[in-house]
């Protein structure tokens, strides 16, 4: 038989992160050369194991926690010393750190007992420099020999990547068959209530990386938010502070900083994630849509090739030091690869957001060509067959089959179950080109640039296509499906995707209402937020990656949405979910979870292999402050809109510290909905502040689980 190469479970362990630097272990602070356990740098394990030893025996975990933000504490017993009582009276503390050269452990022996304790302290190292691709699908690399220095030193070495360990005061065993498994060994003498503090060191010289840690601390603000509904304070609190860590820089502009997509796969630069996380975040500042923009337009294609995706005005999907390989399958995607349907609208989107919100015109302007370009291919590049609409392909027959978000191979199914065949035309992709369309117009006027009527024209056309083509008679009536497949032909499931069409300008507002009562009936929203895929559909399963699990992001853009275009009781539901969710997983929403009905455990079931913490689940807690707090500005026209989702169901919600155009907002909501808003800048009117009359919604045989 054929062996099978499983992707390793890691929603058991705990991670520390200072990107591009994470480490993974277990719940006692072991780090043991199985699975994904490990400390990886910029895509390689540099670590495969530490095991701490206390007289050959493990230390019984008891406890663990954070030790600020980039740090994890564990607390283990070690009942077979001090004192024969019931009560144990000797423990160790470990405290695990990152920073931006590498990872300090420190081990503190605590004891109470009366008598002296003597014992020996041992850790268990290993490097194997395996790839993250090695490691994602199951596979192992031989571990290196350990080659020692100075006292208390060890070092491992390839492919130009320097790993180094040094533990003062600690012997070291390197020798034989310890050669791949060295050992630092400290003998420990304690009197009566003693302490000893042992530490050891890595760092890692990589020449190599394509991603450091960011030079500067975060440039985006850290608002003050009081809340009756207190999950939501510890989300955002959690969530900024994993943001904190998820950031990057490219090496040649370190100071232009983006956000790793998720730990540990895809701690990264990626186009689609690191955008929809920076849009995510305007409402703290500008700064990291600004350097997203500039490190994306710096890679922007300028060239066709087949072999990676790339084309003219293109925006890259992800970049990697090397190919990337998963083993057993035929995915192998170029360091550099352009293979996605949807960033570069988004691109154009968060750069028109970003505007909005008050990115100054110095720096708008010079990303205005890379704009026009990102437009030339949307008019150029992105209709193969000149049908209106737009749609993907690999030709290469070994990168993403499918390359819109849902990126998976079995992501695009017909509601009886069948995969679509390729050239796919997405729903939501649609929704993005009419917003990119309008956005990309609306700059090009702004900046006196021409070109803005081909983009009216071009709104109207697919509109007009997409309406003629995407609607389909569904369980609950009409729907827009999923897709087209290669002949055009309705992949009529019904999927998350269509709420992704919220705002866009695609749809009329008949349309809007029709999409957000299909967006609450159980079959969608049933679970701990909104499925990907509804239970109505043959290939719907709780933890299909996405046909059927619930993602966070998915779940706050739908939400977000649906706030805004003022349908309000499916927003504050998905609210509620996304808080209920939130407090399960400890306020750090992982990548996305199972999609079981809420009654089933009254939590939700983990995703075993999701990444966490995860760069746009966590921005996902800013989306939800903004559409609590109803803030969208447009600083350019000199107006903010207050439309507040906070009121007498979410409860009241005030926030001091968002930034419009540079200065610092506070935003109160009570619990009536009256809003208030003070600090904007002169200039800026303000309309709205109340809680808004909610849309109604057309008759239809739909089930809501709004009330539920």
């Amino acid at each position: 038989m054929t062996e099978r190469h499983l992707q390793p479970l890691l929603h058991d362990l705990v991670g520390v992160v200072l990107a591009p630097t994470s480490a993974l272990g277990d719940a006692a602070g072991q780090i043991r050369p199985v699975g994904v356990q490990g400390v990886f740098h910029a895509d390689t394990r540099v670590l495969t194991r530490a095991e701490l030893l206390v007289d050959d025996r493990e230390p019984e975990g008891v406890a663990s926690g954070a030790a600020g933000p980039h740090g994890a504490r564990f607390v283990g017993l070690v009942r077979w010393l001090g004192d024969a009582t019931p009560d144990p009276t000797v423990r160790v503390d470990r405290t695990r750190r990152l920073d931006p050269r590498g990872l300090t452990e420190e081990l503190r022996i605590v004891s109470t007992a009366t008598v002296a304790v003597r014992t020996t302290v041992t850790v268990d190292l290993g490097c194997d420099l395996a790839p993250i691709e090695v490691v994602k699908s199951g596979g192992t690399t031989p571990a290196l020999e350990a080659k020692t220095g100075g006292p208390g030193q060890l070092s491992w070495s390839g492919d130009g990547t320097t790993v180094t360990v040094t533990a003062e005061g600690a012997d070291v065993d390197a020798s034989g068959g310890r050669a791949i498994a060295p050992r630092l060994a400290w003998p420990v003498t304690l009197g009566p209530g003693g302490t000893v503090a042992l530490r050891w060191r890595m760092t890692v010289e990589d020449p190599h990386a394509v991603v450091v840690c960011p030079p500067d601390e975060p440039a985006w603000a850290r608002p003050e938010v009081r809340a009756d509904d207190h999950r939501l304070t510890r989300l955002l609190d959690r969530s900024l502070a994993d943001l904190r860590a998820l950031r990057l820089a490219d090496p040649d502009a370190p100071h232009d900083v983006f956000l790793g997509a998720g730990v540990p796969w895809f701690l990264t630069l990626f186009g689609r994630d690191s955008l929809w996380a920076a849009r995510m975040m305007l409402p703290l500042g500008t700064d990291l849509a600004a350097g997203t923009l500039r490190v994306l337009a710096r890679r922007q294609g300028t060239h066709v090739d087949p072999a990676t995706g790339e084309a003219p005005g293109k925006i890259l999907h992800e970049l990697r030091r090397h190919e990337f390989a998963l083993l057993g399958d035929t995915l192998r995607l170029p360091p550099a690869y352009y293979g996605t349907v949807d960033a570069t609208m988004l691109w154009v989107n968060l750069l028109h957001d970003a505007w909005r919100w008050g990115l100054p015109d110095d720096q708008v302007e010079p990303l205005l060509p890379h704009l026009e370009a990102a437009l030339g291919w949307l008019a150029e590049h992105a209709d193969a067959d000149g049908d209106g609409l737009v749609e993907y392909v690999d030709s290469t027959g070994h990168g993403l089959s499918n390359q819109g978000w849902k990126d998976s191979g079995d992501a695009v199914r017909f509601r009886d179950g069948r995969r679509a065949e390729a050239p796919i035309v997405l729903a939501e992709v649609q929704g993005y080109a009419y917003e990119a369309a309008r956005s990309g117009g609306a700059l090009l006027d702004a900046f006196g640039r021409p070109g803005a009527d081909r983009w009216h024209s071009y709104r109207e056309r697919l509109a007009a296509r997409f309406r003629a083509s995407f609607w389909v008679d569904g369980p609950h009536g009409p729907q827009p499906a999923l897709a087209l497949d290669r002949d055009k032909r309705p992949v009529d499931s019904l999927t998350s995707n269509i709420g992704h069409l919220l705002g866009t300008g695609l749809l009329d507002a008949d349309e809007e209402a029709r999409v957000a009562r299909l967006l609450t009936t159980d079959a969608l929203a049933g679970g701990f937020g909104l499925r990907t895929m509804s239970t109505d559909d043959a290939a719907f399963g709780p933890l299909s990656y996405h046909c059927g699990s619930i993602w966070t992001h998915d779940t706050a853009i739908v939400l977000a949405g649906l706030a805004r275009a003022g349908f309000r009781h499916a927003a504050l539901g998905f609210a509620d979910r996304l808080l209920a969710a939130a407090e399960a997983f400890d306020y750090r929403l992982p990548e996305l979870y199972g999609g079981d009905d809420r009654d089933l455990l009254g939590r939700p079931v983990p995703y075993p292999a999701a990444c966490r913490p995860q760069a746009w689940s966590a921005a996902s807690a800013v989306l939800l402050l903004q559409a609590a707090t109803g803030l969208y500005p447009d600083v350019p026209a000199g107006a903010v809109r207050l439309a507040p989702l906070a009121g007498p169901e979410l409860g009241a919600v005030s926030v001091s510290g968002l930034r419009v155009a540079g200065s610092s907002a506070d935003v109160a909501v009570d619990r009536d909905g009256t809003a208030s808003v003070a600090g904007l800048p002169a200039g800026l009117r303000l309309t709205g502040a109340s809680v808004p009359t909610p849309r109604p919604a057309p008759p239809g045989p739909v089930r809501t689980a709004e009330g539920r």
